[in-house]
């Protein structure tokens, strides 16, 4: 308990490199001391011990506290010199040991300090300046309306660069950058804009702090009002902006640590609340347009439900229900035939039903789901007026909407008296929109035995009367959908003739003619049965609303729908999957959820063209629209299906797109593939000798290493896994070789066992690198020099091996070049492997 003792203990800690044990000796001694001269050296050896642990904060608040008792502590005065530089506080570490340089005046390493110091501030400055100057010209040129068009792209362009660098986003900030960007908005021209955005985005990135100044600058509600506008580019920038402030307020996203001091504490929980309330606002604003209110709803869906349900907070969703619910309802009950409707894309009633969904599964307990069915139940209510039919029909529309959602809730919905009741009263009117509007209902009610009873015995007469009166081709395909099995099948079958989608043995020429010089029937295709007509009524179908009955036919019981019915129906959807332009309306109209039940259960043809069918959509559609919630799991095993040598070509072609784009979402999704033993398969389609599919399967590969269990299969011994990879990474192919290089940087990167490993699988290594690096395309470039940057990092002698080689050369040639915002990234990746060389002494600097 002594003091002084305390302190001899702490100074044998020091010297024995014990720092840990010495600060508690130390803070022991500060504690019982009372002594001010004692406790002056107490600090000052506490805050050396901090230098040595690289706490420069904890450091430089010691070092204070003794210069705070003993001004002229020179001792203190040098250690806070040091914490303060190594903080970034250069003017101030170089004030500090300006008065150690005056009170030892002899001291060489003061004086050399000082001239160090001096030469670092200076530079720093130089930079400063030189950024603020470049900053200061590109927005001279930007906001000069008789700038040459070239001039201003390129100042726009590097603009956006500078805005993604935390040196160049500070710059920006620090000069009244944010004022100007709000002045390129504002000049409603569409290239400023969209630089201007994207710039906004590059410097809110990571940085809290930087992001909610940016916001409250801005004004959430002039970012909606942008949001809002009938621009896609533009709409979708701005939407890109409002999530990097949103993943900085929720904590999400790239986190990056500026200095090592704590960091101010904001409370952000009011700006997402106030974004949140001006999304809702966004979803019943006439003023919005279609793709806003479809920006909006995206930015929900991702930001208000729990991403982990293991996290009790739902408060968001709950946030949502209490202020928003009505809103997202009054969306859903839309009816884009009606003159009052607002602005609305095909998507956004969907995405509005996800919504609906995610907010209801995201509920933790019983009283939250009561609370959640009252406010639809209530609001549905207020909107049923027998005087007023167009009110109801938005009611009924609603439970529609609500029915493709959560389904559950629909279903108790349904039950709500006179619903039932109204939709088939509905079905009697003379007007079409009513009818319209009451058989979509019918269709999604009718999902449920004991309400398709009620349909038939109350409503089957109306539908038929309907069928047989109506023009409207919509309402008759829907009003079929509540009739029985055998008219299931019946209209399945006839959908089938329509859209050509029966199989047909390809007649061989030469057996035509032996058939016609014998004399023997040769049966001659249907003039409507050619592609041109086939095109056009799959189009008609689609444009009359085929898909939403055939997502009732597959919903309905199976006493109604057999497996003949469902092959059919899966005959159908392949048919008009044809065309990629259509995907988005087949999903939109529920396509992909109704095809998962059919690639699962049925006859093995119908499985197969239902999985192909799914292939095409999971190939080029966002997985979270297409199949919302768990249902995307649900498709890998179709999927997974046509990796089989019994399929054809193209089954496997577009079942390996699928797999990449899914691979691409999330490693639970890159998991659930490799659980249903699907990577086998891919490697062997990277030996196939069709381009397409060898490309193919390789992307799928590139996305799929990014898994800890496939990085482990590279790493196996007995294996050919990584020499294929950099094989095909020489080939001629240049879609082959970005999609091999991408696999191979990312394997290096995770594994250095890979690093040397790679160059044992095959003699050409060297070569095939040195060709990725000088390669044309700068995607292939880039990956080849941060396949090199992994192998020099990897190992010391790896790198001495490689620098001993013309790879040096290239490395040179291209981190040499002038700086250039196309490709910054590849001569800054050519620079680091070139610094790395530098650090192990293998290379030394160009002296000048």
């Amino acid at each position: 308990e002594d003091p002084v003792q305390l302190k001899e203990e702490g100074n044998k800690y020091f010297q024995a490199n014990d720092y840990e044990k010495a600060v508690q000796s130390y803070t022991q001694a500060i504690k019982l001391n009372k002594d001010k001269a004692l406790q002056a050296v107490l600090y000052r050896n506490r805050a050396a011990c901090f230098l040595k642990k690289e706490e420069y904060a904890k450091a430089a608040s010691d070092a204070s506290r003794a210069i705070d008792i003993n001004t002229s502590d020179i001792k203190a005065l040098y250690r806070r010199s040091q914490a303060l530089e190594k903080l970034g506080k250069l003017d101030q570490a170089f004030k500090d040991v300006q008065k150690c340089a005056t009170m030892e005046p002899r001291n060489k390493n003061f004086q050399e300090t000082l001239r160090r110091l001096g030469a670092d501030i200076q530079e720093k400055l130089r930079i400063q300046f030189s950024t603020d100057l470049r900053v200061q010209k590109m927005f001279e040129i930007l906001l000069d309306e008789n700038s040459e068009k070239e001039k201003r792209e390129k100042a726009a362009n590097n603009l956006i660069v500078l805005g993604r660098e935390e040196a160049g986003a500070e710059r920006i900030f620090q000069n009244n950058g944010v004022s100007l960007l709000l002045q390129l908005i504002e000049t409603k021209n569409p290239e400023l804009i969209l630089a201007a955005v994207r710039t906004l985005s590059g410097m809110c990135t990571g940085h809290k702090a930087r992001a909610t100044a940016i916001l409250h600058y801005l004004g959430i509600d002039n970012i909606c009002m942008w949001m809002s506008v009938d621009n896609e580019e533009i709409s979708l920038a701005v939407c890109n902006l409002l999530q990097t402030i949103t993943d900085c307020l929720l904590g999400q996203g790239k986190e990056e640590h500026h200095g090592k001091e704590e960091a101010v504490v904001l409370d952000t929980k009011k700006d997402v609340r106030m974004i949140t309330m001006r999304l809702l606002d966004m979803l019943v604003s006439k003023q919005v347009s279609g793709q806003g209110r479809d920006r909006a709803l995206n930015l929900l869906n991702k930001n208000i439900p729990r991403k982990d349900l293991n996290d009790q907070d739902n408060s968001r969703t709950i946030f949502v229900i209490d202020n928003g619910l009505k809103k997202i309802l009054k969306v859903v009950g839309q009816i884009p035939e009606m003159p009052d409707c607002l602005p609305l894309t095909e998507n956004t009633q969907l995405t509005a039903s996800v919504l609906l969904n995610k907010l209801y599964d995201d509920l933790r307990c019983d009283p939250e789901r009561d609370n959640y069915r009252v406010i639809c139940e209530e609001y549905i209510k207020s909107k049923v007026d027998p005087q007023n039919m167009d009110k109801t029909l938005h009611a009924i529309q609603m439970v529609s909407g609500i029915l493709q959602g959560p389904f559950d809730l629909g279903n108790k919905l349904l039950g709500m008296k006179g619903v039932m009741e109204m939709m088939v009263a509905l079905c009697g009117s003379e007007r079409e929109i009513d009818q319209l509007v009451a058989v979509e209902a019918l269709i999604h009610a009718s999902t449920k035995l004991s309400r398709a009873s009620f349909i038939i015995s109350n409503g089957v007469t109306l539908l038929k009367e309907i069928y047989k009166k109506t023009k409207n081709e919509k309402i008759k395909i829907r009003a079929l959908v509540a009739s029985d099995k055998t008219i299931l099948y019946s209209v399945a079958s006839a959908l089938v003739n329509c859209t050509n989608s029966y199989d047909t043995k390809e007649l061989v020429p030469e057996l035509v003619q032996l058939a016609k010089f014998s004399k023997q029937h040769v049966p001659e295709e249907h003039p409507k049965d050619k592609k041109d007509f086939v095109v056009k009524r799959v189009k008609r179908l689609l444009k009359a609303g085929v898909v939403s009955a055939l997502a009732c036919m597959v919903k309905a019981d199976s006493a109604i729908l057999t497996d003949q019915s469902k092959e059919l129906i899966a005959r159908v959807f392949l048919a008009l999957c044809e065309d990629p332009k259509d995907r988005g309306t087949i999903v939109a109209q529920g396509g992909g959820k109704a095809l998962i039940p059919l690639a699962v259960e049925g006859t093995e043809v119908g499985k197969i063209k239902a999985s192909h069918a799914l292939a095409k959509i999971a190939a080029i559609s966002n997985p979270d629209i297409a199949f919302p919630g768990e249902r995307v799991y649900e498709v890998v095993r179709p999927l997974v299906s046509l990796l089989n040598t019994e399929r054809d070509g193209l089954q496997n072609y577009e079942a390996l797109l699928g797999l990449t784009n899914f691979s691409g979402r999330s490693d639970k999704l890159r998991m659930k593939i490799v659980k249903e033993r699907a990577l086998p398969d891919i490697e062997n389609y990277m030996f196939e000798n069709h381009d397409q599919i060898r490309q193919a399967a390789t992307e799928c590969m590139c996305n799929l290493v990014v898994n800890k269990e496939v990085q482990e299969r590279f790493v196996a011994d007995g294996n050919d896994r990584l020499k294929l990879v950099v094989l095909l990474c020489g080939e001629d192919d240049e879609k082959l070789q970005v999609a091999a290089s991408g696999a191979l940087a990312m394997l290096t990167a995770a594994q250095k066992k890979l690093c040397s490993k790679m160059t044992e699988v095959t003699t050409q290594w060297l070569e095939i690198l040195q060709r990725l690096c000088l390669h044309d395309n700068m995607e292939v470039q880039h990956r080849g020099l941060v396949i090199a940057f992994n192998l020099i990092s990897a190992d010391k002698e790896l790198a001495m091996k490689m620098v001993k080689t013309e790879l040096l050369e290239i490395l040179t040639y291209v981190g040499k070049q002038e700086d250039d915002p196309k490709k910054q990234h590849i001569i800054n990746v050519a620079r680091d492997c070139l610094t790395k060389c530098m650090d192990y002494g293998l290379i030394k600097p160009l002296s000048r």
